[in-house]
């Protein structure tokens, strides 16, 4: 069994990691003292966040200077994410902070705007050194999860650390993937979070990492350009059913129960073994929506033991949404919304998606335009970055005969029809003044990473997503965008990928009713010629 030392200065979900890592045949020490790294032999730095919290950490713990020493030790290192960024001598995202220094560069700001950002997905990797680590990776094939919204670039002064680059819009975009040099180690992309090849990789630096000789890594070449593949994602809708069971459900327009008279709350199936089983078929991400929303305390929260069990066995991104708001609990105790986020981070979630709260923000920050740093989208991005906070949009159609009925965003749908998209709160079942893309303009001005587009008339009727509203939306923000509600079969994933560039469809009902499989609407989106993770 190979000891390595988990250098966690509170980073968001490290328990993917540990599990991987006992996946691997590891037995994990942590890192407590500035000691415990000197001491290390093995050592693996997870960052994820803004790189001033991260180095502010480094610092408050009396972490950098140790970790410095370390690194130009020759001893085995596996920096991952912000943990490679901050090898690097600064980051425009904190401009005036010196990072460790160790490798040439400043980490700086995706330059093509004609792509979102943060750079959240699959893509793959141009491998340019015969390096151990890479030995089972096929270069410009295998896929590995990034999600990012600042990156470093290959330079003459730094090219010997390059161990691979990415594609990801112009050739401006091009960045750093993973860094080698001696026995330092780094990738930008999560091997966590990346299933399988993931799993290969963390094995291939174990075993590069106890080797007794310096591995050497001659230059190789690789021609040919890497391409962020569209993501299928798997929803699941839980909530407590009238026994009081944590079970998996999904509406007809935001409607769970049956429809006979006095209907029980449908039951597809139990959380933890259906995202086990949409990771074996290829999800790209499971996400659990708590329709329930939050009750009761934090620490006896059923989600948080089921985001738990989940990530023992599931090595794709997961999502939580439902709760994510300042509340009291039962002793009378404050908890932020950050504090709740921190919770399902610390339980194996990677992302947390904000829906009713999120509305009030937007319309707090319309009234105001300051930027206070109350709200939750705010609270939670300024800790762990904007791609941990996902807005869930749950907007209905109010059609109307004219564009001059309303001062909001009118477009033509089905029929010749006029409609425009107002917002609701409460699972549906209050409406405000705000439509879907003020709302999410106003959320990403906040700091929010990526959009989850419902549509409630589209919600269970499978006759394909609503393509006007998904089309503008990509049109509005600059952030990734979720495309979800109306999937009945695989072409309605091809006809959204085409038709609004949507970054990611996701899909509930026809997943859990088996009507469709996850790998028959890869095959066919991929048949079709778009990118995809197969």
């Amino acid at each position: 069994m190979v000891r390595v030392s988990l250098l966690d200065y509170g980073a968001g979900n490290i328990r993917s990691l540990r599990n991987a890592l006992v996946r691997a045949g590891c037995d994990i020490e942590d890192v407590k003292t500035a000691d415990d790294i000197s001491q290390a032999h093995i050592l693996i730095f997870p960052g994820v966040g803004s790189f001033g919290v991260c180095i502010d950490n480094l610092h408050k713990k009396g972490f950098f200077e140790p970790l410095k020493a370390y690194l130009k030790s020759g001893r085995a290192f596996y920096g991952i994410c912000l943990g490679m960024q901050s090898l690097f001598e600064g980051s425009e995202e904190t401009p005036g902070l010196a990072g460790l220094g160790i490798v040439p560069g400043i980490v700086g700001k995706f330059s093509d705007t004609s792509v979102s950002v943060p750079h959240m997905g699959w893509n793959s990797l141009r491998i340019l050194k015969d390096a151990p680590m890479m030995k089972d990776i096929k270069p410009l094939e295998d896929r590995f999860y990034f999600v990012h919204s600042f990156r470093a670039i290959r330079t003459p002064e730094n090219a010997d650390w390059v161990l691979s680059v990415t594609d990801y819009g112009n050739d401006s975009n091009t960045f750093i993937s993973s860094l080698q040099n001696g026995r330092v180690s780094a990738s930008q992309f999560h091997p966590e979070k990346s299933g399988a090849n993931g799993l290969k990789l963390i094995k291939s630096f174990l075993d590069q990492a106890t080797l007794a000789d310096v591995p050497a890594c001659p230059p190789i070449s690789c021609e040919g350009r890497t391409m962020l593949a569209k993501r299928i994602i798997a929803c699941l809708d839980v909530r407590e059913n009238d026994s009081g069971d944590l079970v998996v459900t999904k509406g007809d327009q935001y409607d769970v129960r049956e429809k006979e008279e006095g209907g029980e709350v449908r039951n597809l199936g139990k959380p933890v073994e259906l995202a086990r089983r949409y990771s074996d078929d290829g999800a790209d991400e499971v996400t659990f929506l708590n329709i329930t929303s939050f009750r009761g305390d934090v620490v006896d929260a059923p989600m948080l033991r089921v985001l738990e069990l989940t990530s023992e066995h599931v090595f794709v991104p997961l999502c939580i949404g439902g709760g994510i708001r300042d509340y009291t609990d039962s002793k009378g105790v404050f908890h932020s919304a950050l504090d709740v986020a921190t919770s399902y981070f610390r339980s194996g979630a990677d992302k947390v998606s904000i829906g009713s709260d999120a509305v009030y923000a937007a319309e707090k920050y319309r009234s105001t335009k300051v930027k206070d740093g109350s709200s939750c989208i705010e609270q939670i991005s300024n800790v762990y970055g904007r791609q941990a906070v996902v807005i869930s949009v749950d907007p209905k159609r109010v059609y109307v005969t004219s564009k001059d009925e309303t001062s909001h965003t009118v477009l033509e749908v089905e029929d010749g029809k006029l409609c425009w998209w107002q917002c609701t709160v409460k699972g549906g079942r209050e409406v405000r003044d705000l439509d879907a893309f003020e709302l999410a303009q106003a959320c990403e001005a906040l700091g929010a990473g990526e959009i989850l587009l419902n549509c409630i008339d589209k919600d269970g009727q499978n006759n394909g997503f609503d393509i006007a509203l998904i089309r503008q939306m990509k049109a509005s923000v600059s952030i990734p965008v979720i495309a979800s509600s109306g999937a009945g079969k695989p072409q309605h994933f091809i006809d959204v990928f085409q038709a609004t560039n949507a970054d990611a469809g996701l899909a509930a009902g026809i997943f859990h009713r088996r009507e469709v499989g996850i790998d028959e609407v890869k095959a066919a989106v991929s048949s079709s010629g778009i990118p995809c993770r197969t």
